[in-house]
Formats: C-alpha cells, structure tokens, sequence
C-alpha cells in the first residue's frame, strides 16, 4: 500500500525521538522502574529501554507525532542492537525491546483510522564500523565484522518483523558495509518466513564535502546499495535542509526508486543546540516538494 502512496502524494515520517524523551526530565529510576532496579549499570540515556519500563511515554511521543499528521512513525529502537545495548550489559534484553516496541507503535498507529499510517522499523548504525579502524596507529584493525553485524542485526530484524512492523528504514548509514550486512539479514529473514515488506535506506552525509563518514560519495552510497532494489532511498541527520540541497539534488536524479529527507533543524550552535525554527525548515521542505526531490519528507 504504502508504495501506491507514494506515487500520488508526498508521506510524512515522524521526527527525533531522543529530543522528545529528554523533554520528559526522566531520572534514572524512570529508566529503570521494578524491572531494572538492582541493574549494576546505569541505564539513565539508554533511550531505547524505555519501551519496557515507561511504554506510555514512547505511546504519548508517537501519538503526538500522528497528531502532527504524520504518515509513518519509527520505532523506537535506533540502538536495540547487542552491540549498543552492550554499554548498558543490556544484550540479552534486544529482541524484547526491538518486538515490543515494533508493538507499541504498531497499537498506537492502528488507533489512527482518519488514514493509513505505517510503522517503520528503525535500525541504527550500531557504534562500530567495519570499514574503519578505531585505531589510528593499526589502519588495517576493525573492531566489528560483516558476519558479525549480519547476526547482531538479525536479533533486531526479527524482534520488529514479530512485533508488526510495515517497513524496514535503515538509517544513518555511514559505513555502507554496516549497511550491507543489515540489508542482507532483512533479505535473509524475509526469504526464511517468505513474506515481502518494504526497505528504506537513509545514509547520512557527515560535512560539506559531501561524503559519508566512510568517505562515499551520494553516487558512490547509491550504487553500493542499489542492487537491494530498496523501495526508497534517502539523507538524514548531520546537515540541516538548506546545507543537505545539493546532495538530496543528486540523489533525486540518480536514483530510480522513492527518494526522501529528514534533516537536522539546521546546524549545531556552540551549545550543541539546534536554532532553526519549524517555519524556516517547511519553507525549505517545501521548495524540495516544488522541485520534485522527494516523496518523503520529515
């Protein structure tokens, strides 16, 4: 359905869920609650476990952004991941956290009848990258692999795809490998169950250069994942809309499938703090929607 959408009308895909929790003031026994109390680690920041001990509130956010009108909602679990997750001893708790998430949304967007709304099942980069070393000195160390991303994204894939998710966005690529493991995994499941759910791929441009953090360019980034025949491809994060222009601009004429956006509200200030307001980015937003760039935008 959702790609009969998109050939009549631009979608609407939710904004940050991070700002949106942080606006909740939460304390560390919020993140905690009777599940996690005698936890040996601190789970304050651990957003994603929040769809555990405070599903209302990750309820309240999506509900908010349907009010809003958007078309798609994400998951919440850009790092529900055993190598994220890692950091809070958490890994045994992945599957949980990516199918009742996958749940939460799914509930939340069945409640809206007014018009179709998707839950799109968000998976993160993880914070490893097995293009690049971490190491200066040693250039040829990585401290992650394919084979090892393929079944640390398998866990997530599964969790959301039994949770009831419409759609798979894989987001904020910065190492296409990463990538190309999380879309082999995707390819992998749907083939074991022989179900069809449709792929977004969303790579992020890290500077004015142009170029992933992995040194690709938006043509490079596209030719690696174009093979997966993805139902839509497209930029977020790091750049603002006015600075992502170009990029989107060259991605729009060269790839063959949806295309969209979901910026950053412009650049970080001194305060690592975003300045730009929702009517400067819709005038923006709405110049990519004249000039035929996008199909998606949020």
């Amino acid at each position: 359905m959702i790609k009969n959408l998109l050939k009549n009308k631009i979608l609407t895909i939710d904004g940050a869920m991070g700002t949106m929790v942080q606006s909740f003031k939460l304390s560390e026994e919020d993140f905690r609650k009777d599940q996690f109390k005698d936890h040996p680690v601190d789970l304050k920041g651990n957003n994603d476990i929040l769809v555990l001990t405070q599903p209302q509130i990750i309820s309240e956010i999506h509900k908010r952004y349907l009010e809003a009108g958007a078309d798609i909602i994400e998951t919440n679990t850009f790092n529900a991941n055993s190598i994220s997750q890692s950091d809070y001893q958490l890994e045994d708790q992945v599957y949980n956290i990516n199918h009742e998430a996958a749940k939460i949304a799914s509930k939340v967007a069945k409640s809206y009848k007014d018009k179709p709304r998707f839950v799109a099942g968000a998976i993160g980069p993880t914070s490893r990258t097995a293009s690049l070393s971490p190491d200066v000195n040693d250039p040829s160390y990585r401290n992650t692999s394919f084979d090892e991303l393929v079944g640390v994204y398998s866990e997530q894939i599964k969790g959301l795809l039994e949770g009831g998710i419409d759609l798979f966005l894989v987001e904020t690529v910065f190492d296409t490998l990463n990538c190309k493991a999380a879309l082999f995994a995707i390819n992998q499941i749907l083939k074991e169950k022989n179900i069809e759910i449709p792929i977004f791929i969303s790579g992020t441009i890290t500077d004015a250069s142009g170029r992933t953090l992995s040194g690709q360019t938006v043509e490079a980034f596209w030719n690696s994942i174009k093979h997966i025949k993805p139902t839509g491809v497209g930029l977020n994060c790091a750049l603002g809309a006015e600075q992502i222009r170009p990029w989107l601009n060259e991605l729009s004429n060269i790839a063959d499938t949806f295309v969209f956006v979901y910026p950053n509200a412009g650049l970080p200030n001194e305060l690592g703090e975003y300045d730009q307001e929702p009517k400067d980015m819709s005038a923006t937003i709405e110049e990519f929607a004249e000039d035929g760039l996008v199909n998606m935008v949020g």
